[in-house]
């Protein structure tokens, strides 16, 4: 969609940006944002200008851009849950094959594992790929421990030598083997596999259910989301990648069941990116986000998911109501879009990125040189609503809609 003058109904703005599973510092977002939208403004032909935000309680920036003859202005903060992130993240080589062996369980035993790979193998690989990973640096460090002792082994001695011999032969096995677990978990900024474990076992351990540490600072971020509701900015816009859409999810139904959201107050959006949702509502303690996801699809707030088939980290396509089984009758919510990365990326672009699954899981984040009317710069700051921008848009014919988990229970 193309913006004009007199279709300008947003002049300022407030976003809500929540992260997913992330222990980094919020200032990458801040300096993703700035590099990608210089590309995509410059891609577009649009103006996009980012300030610092002074010092605060939170974390953000300020964006002023032009497009198309429209000026608007636009505050981005950060919803910070990165300190919960890095506490809940095992430091110990042994608490990590720990959690290996629980989450394993936990997404086996129950039959999750095997409905979630009905609707995209793709995440679901990856969810095993850091088991597989784990498993390989495992034995890996048990077979050069292993050569390592019978290099040693092969001295010719003998009695008490001999013995002294195989003991120290032993020591060598397990000194190696330590040795080589902690190279591998030093070098995990390439191989992603203790990172990822953390991730799925955080959800696995509560066994779908939110850990009060996180349940305390989502109400925080309701809180700030409902203080910019009371503001007089034209649209407060949240937006939650990968796991922060299934945070967002249930911070929204909050603050709707709990009549925070002004009939007279700004519009309120949400956009949710990467979503990995199922991960967690199948899961059979999720009765909360199950709950939510229920209430937040009938109520009367533009919801826009978009997620894209080459992006293997999420459940692309994948109605997060509808595969939980949750669905209500008078359903309106979410508008599922395909970002298109095959069509909405050169091929020159896509060949470059095609197997960089970590970068294209944050590509809805970034400038594509091929834009459709998925554009995250022009919903975060261009002069339309996210429900005016989406108006009368059909959702992609190739999403998953139909039931697939096994518990579909709700909080009451």
């Amino acid at each position: 969609m193309t913006e004009h003058d007199d279709q300008q109904t947003v002049r300022r703005r407030r976003v809500f940006y929540i992260p997913g599973y992330d222990p980094i510092h919020p200032r990458r977002y801040r300096e993703l944002y700035r590099t990608e939208g210089t590309a995509q403004a410059a891609i577009s032909g649009y103006d996009l200008t980012l300030t610092p935000k002074p010092r605060g309680k939170t974390y953000g920036w300020h964006v002023a851009a032009g497009m198309n003859g429209a000026q608007v202005t636009a505050e981005v903060d950060v919803l910070v849950w990165s300190d919960i992130v890095r506490s809940s993240m095992s430091h110990s080589i042994p608490a990590t094959y720990g959690q290996l062996l629980r989450t394993a369980f936990t997404y086996i035993a129950s039959g999750t594992l095997r409905r979630l790979m009905w609707l995209r193998k793709g995440p679901v690989i990856a969810a095993l790929y850091p088991v597989g990973m784990l498993l390989v640096q495992l034995l890996v460090a048990i077979l050069l421990g292993g050569l390592a002792a019978k290099l040693l082994g092969l001295i010719p001695v003998s009695g008490l030598l001999g013995t002294l011999v195989k003991l120290v032969s032993y020591a060598l096995w397990a000194g190696v083997a330590i040795s080589v677990l902690r190279w591998f978990k030093r070098k995990d900024g390439k191989f992603f596999a203790y990172y990822l474990m953390h991730d799925y076992a955080y959800s696995a351990r509560w066994n779908g259910a939110n850990p009060p540490a996180l349940e305390e600072r989502m109400a925080a971020f309701a809180d700030q989301i409902a203080a910019a509701l009371a503001t007089d900015v034209d649209e407060v816009l949240v937006v939650g990648h990968s796991s922060g859409a299934h945070l967002g999810v249930s911070i929204l139904a909050d603050l709707h069941r709990a009549g925070r959201v002004p009939a007279d107050g700004p519009a309120l959006s949400f956009l949710s990116l990467g979503q990995v949702v199922p991960m967690v509502s199948f899961l059979r303690g999720a009765t909360r986000l199950r709950r939510d996801l229920h209430d937040l699809s009938r109520v009367d707030m533009p919801w826009v998911d978009v997620t894209a088939p080459g992006d293997g980290c999420a459940f692309a396509l994948c109605d997060p109501v509808e595969v939980s089984g949750v669905a209500p009758k008078d359903k309106r919510w979410p508008l599922v879009i395909s970002a298109a990365f095959t069509k909405t990326l050169s091929p020159a672009r896509w060949k470059e990125l095609r197997w960089k699954f970590f970068r294209l899981h944050f590509q809805y984040l970034c400038a594509f040189d091929r834009p459709g009317d998925y554009d995250y710069f022009r919903i975060t700051a261009g002069p339309l609503t996210l429900g005016e921008r989406y108006k009368g848009r059909a959702p992609s014919a190739s999403r998953i809609d139909v039931p697939a988990s096994k518990y579909t229970d709700m909080a009451l």
